[in-house]
């Protein structure tokens, strides 16, 4: 085991672009300079990818001695596709190194020169050679006879040539006239700041040999290639390779049935490549960080990769990330004004998201906007009483046509979701093939529905140039009826059945199968697509990776049937698709190469098993529904949704198709055994009497008589015949009729075209025998508009690894500007995870209400009832947008006030797309007439919080602060929405117009006695502390947006007044009830001294429910501070503040007595709660034995474990006690539970209202926290305390556990997920254990600002508990004179610089 752990967790990483499981050429000398494998390897990789081993600024060399030319080089011949790197001081010199060959080895053939110019150019064939050059059939008995080439020195005595031939261009430059004779070889990786020429090749059917592209296109010059961020250069700055191999490469997707490599046994390595990814299948799909920071003094060039200087491998497949410590410097590039300035730093990713926002280049166009979940949902209901579950099951997705959308396992899709990607596997045990992710539905689990399977989101960049995932696919069958009857007969106050309760992944027998998506550097619409399967297992293992291209179906529904968008094959191994919009694109599916075996020792190469190469089967059929499966119906096209199962997977086809066994006949001998029944002779008969017989004569006593019955028969009467039974055994021959199994490999009919053409295609690729303990396969996959001609990596491995290497290293110094402070690797893991899981829960969602009620043209009518079941006043709602889903599988569908908090970490990224978010939901296709917003498609007249003004601002000041942007017109453009939302809140939300607002549940589902969306069971009206300090805390927002607007446009400072007056207000009536109002009630306990729900009757009749829970809690939002320079600035403002406190004396002492006494800073307060009301409420949330948890803060208090609240109401009970863990009761589908876990959305509301009252009272104002420890902190450390609870659900502990796992050993310790997290939608209030989704990354996502706020003084000696001034940068909402905090330069801590400023709380 420790040996693995080293071997996982060893710190020297490597980059290849080689492809799968290929090696040095034979004959390599050995290395004349001893080394350690790991040192010459990342030497080699430095040397493969044109990079210093530091991944420095691209200058030149220094100099060192060098020969006279470079003939003083050793001549040396590439073999097969050899990579060569360039080396050159200057443009258009060069010289030319040998290096390692990262692909399959060759033999020897007569060395050539060692470089030669290229000779003039070859034109490229026209695009229509289709018809002039016929397809040339397969065989695979066909070898032609290839040219080999001399081994190419792979010693590490090349870096020193290298670094020689750099420092002398001119003799570089002197040898090239004299290399005319013959075509250079180059290859198309680039050097750290020159690009990768295209290289032009006809479009054929069946393609050229790689070497033909490459020895017709050597000639051409001044033609761009990908790298990193950096312009076009010549052709001349590649450097040619002495020799020209016509050798096709072992990888060739376009030779699979000439290429037979030469496998000798006694090099076992001989096709492996030890630079190649593969090579470290342990430790590729994780990352290292260097401990050694670089100079911020020079720019990283970009897809740079830095050595890892670590001993401790974390995450997920990214490479060393050694700048992420330097991300304040990083992100602060911009001046306030929003402009660059020269000398800072700007990675790729950058520029992409402003070429995006300037709309010179669409890079979001592709994305995961490909739903995990279709089936189950409200939009595919069109049932008679609603029920979405039953109507769409999982048991139908795979054979029924989506209306609205499409599903599958990481997929991605246009932003409109023309066109889909996902992939499909198969173990051949499943009874189907696993093309999405299952889970059970709402009425099948007994807590709501769950997704029963493991994966990770890992990477992402904001524009999705690169992203990755990991499934963990079983190699067993996978139990689904398990998981419906063990679940199904399990009571709610039961855990739930989970994958990890199962024997699946026991013994390590499953899949790591990591999908990585690249776009190309010039083309974001070109799409790089690798798979690489890992057998974990202890077994050999087949595997089928069926990647799955298909358009949506919009033909099915329309009463004439439109043109439908095509699918075909165009060529070996190529799928085209025409569609009317999005125009056409190629899927080019690589032959793969044959499994490989983990390398023996870490370092090594890996053995492939085989020389033969893995070639696709391409496989087509409708994206439409199966209606002779599932209703028994006839289909209206032959080829239907599911032919891909029935096509692979035997046990899936229907009974009718499956052939009956075979009756056969055949002659057996055997032994048989009979039974004779045989008379016993008298003699025997008389010899075992005992006495003389009666009527028989003695033969001792009349020996005359006995002899005459002997002659001539008894004389007298006799007794009858005795007779035995007697076995006899004998051999017969007899026919034998048997069955025979029928052969199954060949599908009975054809379940797919065999024209090749249709709306849904897959490649097929099969892996037999892949080697245990770390095998791997490995797919490649390019979707592209361009052709091989305009596109060389399609033809090329090399150049595919290199796209896919390159913006996952553009992935690393992107996020690298977020990191600040030191932070360990693990805190940065998680959130970058976090980030991901962002990103990648973005998805396309259609819901057009008024066709979805009246149903489709060309289908038949829904049930009439159906009309009047949900949303049927929402007839204007129009959504097709790509939205931030809390969780894509569990609830595939928008929430509004999910919605808002996903801006806030989207903002850190991608502030466009998080404005965009926010700006949708106020749209006139989204915003009720009224002025609602729709909360989410199971009713999207439920009422959410309103924190869409607070999203607006964070996000609006995130830019600010970070991007050194300010968009007015966003915030003024969705302020003026807001103020139709807020007046709506007022005119429905406030019956009785007394300023105490009720709500409805508004997100927290079971938090109360009673189901907060329906009418009481007591009669009354239910008057919500949560819904009251919400509408405070909204007005408190909007006046806060009103007085930033206000810098620009006086007019906003009348309407900052008239939400000062809401507020006060709002505030006035939730916490006092005046004598002379019979409407108004209080919902201050003096008692307990903390705020309730009340039931009100009418005048004068009201009852407060005594539950201690959050919506007491929830008062603490509503808090602002007023700079002393704001009430300058804005006279208006100050004045109508001071008639209040004139005019209003009573309410004025009541709810703003902090207005008339200045407190820190001389800052004005405005704020629910009183400075004594404040320690009351604080005195219980820090209470260990209530509401504070070793992990945060509770939804409820722990108080009622022991004092559960009940009352009867006409003979029924309601109640609540304290549940830390999941729901036991029913109540808004049981999944998910307010009565005692933790929700990281509202803690992190209630730190920031902690943060805020601390700018106010400074360390005048100290708690004790915990309560009864002894410990007093000011405010700023309690804020930060809550903080590093949040984090210690993620982060490990001393003992290497996480809260979120739930103390499975499996999730903590194995090495295979030890590094993996979970972002679960709420945690145990008692453990930290992780409930209900496991993907929601959206609010649970706020834990990447968490880590970005506070993540640096975590687990410090002696934490200051104070906020990092990183935090600051969404808190920027005070104003003064010069638009800055005049409290940013007071220092906060001995350990900090100073705390969030006032301008910024």
């Amino acid at each position: 085991m420790a040996s693995h752990l080293r071997k996982v967790f060893g710190s020297g990483r490597t980059k290849s672009s080689a492809s799968h499981g290929r090696g040095a050429s034979e004959g390599d000398p050995p290395s004349s300079t001893p080394s350690s494998p790991a040192a010459s390897l990342g030497k080699a990789a430095s040397r493969a990818f044109g990079r210093s081993d530091r991944g420095a600024s691209p200058s030149p060399a220094p100099s060192s001695p060098a020969p006279a030319s470079s003939s003083a080089l050793p001549p040396t011949t590439p073999s097969k596709s050899s990579t060569t790197t360039t080396t050159a001081a200057t443009p258009n010199t060069q010289s030319a190194i040998p290096s390692p060959s990262p692909r399959t080895a060759s033999k020897p053939s007569t060395p050539t020169a060692q470089s030669q110019l290229p000779p003039p150019p070859t034109p490229a064939k026209s695009d229509n050679t289709d018809a002039a050059t016929p397809t040339q059939p397969q065989s695979s008995a066909a070898t032609p006879t290839a040219e080999k080439a001399t081994p190419v020195d792979a010693s590490p005595a090349a870096p020193a040539a290298s670094a020689q031939a750099a420092a002398t261009p001119a003799a570089a430059a002197e040898t090239t006239p004299k290399m005319e004779t013959s075509k250079p070889l180059t290859i198309n990786i680039p050097a750290a700041n020159q690009q990768e020429p295209a290289q032009p090749a006809a479009e054929l059917p069946k393609k050229q040999l790689k070497s033909e592209n490459r020895a017709a296109t050597n000639g051409s010059t001044n033609t761009n290639i990908e790298t990193n961020g950096v312009g076009p250069t010549d052709r001349d700055d590649l450097t040619p390779v002495g020799g020209l191999n016509n050798k096709s490469s072992f990888h060739s997707r376009t030779t699979a049935d000439q290429f037979r490599a030469e496998y000798h046994p006694d090099n076992a390595s001989k096709y492996a490549n030890p630079k190649h990814y593969s090579a470290r299948p342990e430790t590729y799909h994780r990352k290292s960080f260097s401990a050694a920071p670089s100079s911020m003094g020079e720019a990283t060039p970009a897809g740079s990769r830095r050595p890892s200087g670590s001993e401790h491998d974390i995450g997920h497949g990214r490479g060393p990330t050694a700048n992420l410590n330097h991300a304040v410097d990083a992100r602060h590039g911009h001046s306030h004004s929003g402009h660059h300035h020269g000398h800072h730093w700007v990675s790729a990713e950058d520029k992409r998201l402003q070429e995006d926002a300037d709309k010179k280049r669409h890079w979001k166009r592709w994305g995961p906007y490909l739903s995990e979940r279709q089936w189950g949902t409200v939009r595919e209901d069109y049932s008679a009483n609603g029920d979405a579950w039953s109507h769409f099951p999982h048991e139908s997705a795979r054979s029924r046509t989506y209306r609205w959308g499409e599903d599958g396992l990481a997929g991605l899709s246009d932003n409109h979701c023309r066109m889909g990607l996902s992939l499909a596997l198969w173990n051949g045990k499943d009874r189907m093939l696993k093309e999405r992710l299952f889970g059970l539905a709402n009425n099948e689990g007994n807590h709501g529905e769950d997704v029963k399977e493991l994966y990770w989101y890992l990477d992402s960049t904001p524009t999705h140039s690169y992203m990755k995932m990991l499934y963990k696919y079983p190699q067993e069958s996978y139990p689904y009826e398990l998981f419906v009857r063990e679940s199904r007969n399990r009571s709610r106050d039961v855990a739930e059945f989970e994958v990890t309760d199962t024997d699946l992944f026991d013994e390590d027998k499953y899949w790591d199968v990591f999908v990585e998506y690249a776009k190309d550097e010039d083309e974001e619409n070109a799409i790089s697509i690798r798979i690489s399967a890992y057998n974990r297992g202890p077994e050999p293992a087949d595997l089928h990776i069926l990647p799955q291209l298909l358009f949506r179906n919009y033909w099915f529904w329309p009463k004439e049937e439109p043109a439908k968008p095509q699918m075909k094959q165009t060529g070996d191994y190529v799928i085209q698709a025409d569609h009317p919009e999005l125009g056409r694109y190629h899927l080019y599916c690589s032959t793969s190469p044959a499994p490989s075996a983990p390398p023996a020792k870490r370092g090594q190469a890996p053995e492939p098993i085989s020389d033969e190469e893995v070639v696709p089967e391409l496989l087509f059929t409708e994206n439409e529904t199966n209606f002779e499966r599932l209703y028994n119906g006839n289909n209206r096209n032959v080829y239907a949704k599911d032919a891909f199962h029935d096509h692979i997977v035997p046990a899936h086809r229907m009974e009718k198709d499956r052939p009956k066994a075979i009756e056969r006949t055949r002659k057996i001998k055997k032994t048989v055994v009979r039974q004779e029944r045989r008379p016993i002779p008298r003699d025997e008969a008389a010899k075992t009497d005992a006495a003389p017989k009666a009527d028989g004569a003695s033969a001792d006593a009349q020996p005359e008589a006995a002899a005459a019955e002997d002659q001539f028969g008894s004389t007298g009467p006799t007794s009858e015949q005795e007779y035995e039974v007697v076995d006899i055994e004998e051999e017969v021959e007899e026919e034998e009729t048997y069955f025979e199994d029928p052969d199954e490999s060949t599908p009975p009919r054809d379940y797919v075209n065999p024209q090749k053409k249709g709306t849904k295609a897959g490649a097929h690729y099969v892996f037999r025998q892949v080697p245990p303990f770390g095998g791997c396969a490995v797919v490649r996959m390019k979707l592209t508009p361009r052709t091989p001609s305009e596109d060389a990596a399609i033809d090329d491995d090399e150049q595919f690894d290199n796209t896919v290497e390159s913006r996952r290293s553009e992935a690393d110094e992107f996020y690298a500007k977020l990191i600040s402070g030191p932070m360990s690797d693990d805190m940065k893991n998680v959130m970058r995870q976090a980030l991901a899981g962002m990103l990648w829960n973005k998805q396309f969602y259609m819901f057009i209400q008024p066709e979805w009620l009246r149903g489709d043209p060309g289908q038949p009518a829904p049930p009439p009832e159906r009309k009047r079941i949900r949303n049927h006043d929402w007839r204007h709602l129009h959504m097709e947008d790509i939205l931030s889903m809390p969780d894509k599988w569990e609830y595939p569908f928008s929430a509004v006030w999910d919605s808002a908090f996903h801006c806030i970490p989207l903002a850190m990224v991608d502030p466009a797309f998080a404005k965009k978010q926010l700006d949708l939901f106020t749209r006139e296709w989204y915003m009720k007439p009224d002025g609602a917003l729709p909360a989410y498609e199971w009713n999207f007249s439920d009422v959410n919080p309103p924190v869409h003004a607070w999203a607006t601002f964070r996000v609006f000041k995130i830019e600010r602060k970070m991007f050194g942007r300010e968009d007015l017109d966003f915030l003024e453009r969705v302020f003026q929405k807001l103020l139709i939302n807020f007046t709506w809140w007022v005119n429905r939300k406030d019956s009785s117009g007394s300023n105490v607002f009720e709500g409805g549940f508004l997100g927290l589902d079971n938090i109360g006695p009673f189901n907060r969306s329906e009418p009481l069971p007591t009669g009354g009206t239910l008057r919500q502390a949560d819904g009251t300090a919400w509408m405070a805390f909204y007005a408190l927002n909007m006046l806060n947006m009103a007085l930033e607007l206000a810098k620009h446009n006086p007019t906003y400072e009348d309407i900052a007044s008239k939400f000062f007056e809401h507020f006060i207000f709002i505030s006035d009536a939730m916490s006092f009830h005046q004598a002379d109002d019979e409407e108004g009630i209080s919902l201050w306990s003096d008692k307990d001294g903390f705020y309730y729900d009340a039931i009100q009757w009418g005048p004068g009749h009201s009852q407060v429910i005594p539950v201690k829970s959050l919506v007491g809690l929830i008062p603490l939002y509503a808090t602002l501070t007023i700079e002393p320079s704001a009430l300058k600035r804005f006279p208006s403002f100050a004045k109508r503040m001071q008639w209040f406190l004139d005019n209003r004396p009573e309410m004025a002492d009541r709810n703003i007595a902090n207005m008339q006494v200045g407190g820190r800073g001389d800052r004005r307060l405005l704020s629910m709660v009183s400075r004594e009301r404040l320690e009351l409420i604080l005195k219980r949330m820090l209470d260990e034995n209530e509401f504070l948890s070793p992990h945060g803060v509770r939804s409820l208090s722990k108080d009622h474990q022991k004092n559960p609240f009940h009352v009867n109401v006409g003979g029924e009970e309601f109640g609540v006690g304290y549940w830390p863990g999941d729901s036991h009761s029913p109540m808004f589908g049981g999944n998910s539970n307010w009565r005692g876990p933790i929700w990281i959305c509202v803690n992190f509301l209630l730190i920031e209202s902690l943060q805020r009252f601390y700018q106010y009272y400074g360390d005048s104002f100290k708690v004790e926290c915990p309560t009864g420890s002894g410990d007093y902190m000011h405010l700023g450390h309690v804020a930060e305390e809550l903080s590093h609870r949040l984090l210690g659900i993620f982060l490990r502990d001393d003992q290497g556990r996480r809260a979120n796992n739930g103390g499975i050993p499996m999730l903590d310790y194995a090495p295979e997920f030890r590094d993996l997290v979970h972002f679960y939608e709420f945690f145990h209030g008692d453990t930290g254990k992780g409930l209900g989704a496991s993907h929601q990354c959206g609010w649970t996502g706020l834990i990447a600002y968490t880590i970005y706020s506070t993540g640096a003084s975590y687990g410090l000696a002696q934490t200051p508990r104070t906020p990092k001034s990183t935090a600051a940068h969404y808190f920027d909402e005070h104003l003064t004179e010069d638009g800055r905090s005049e409290a940013g330069s007071v220092p906060y801590s001995n350990a900090y610089s100073r705390p969030p400023s006032p301008d910024e709380l």
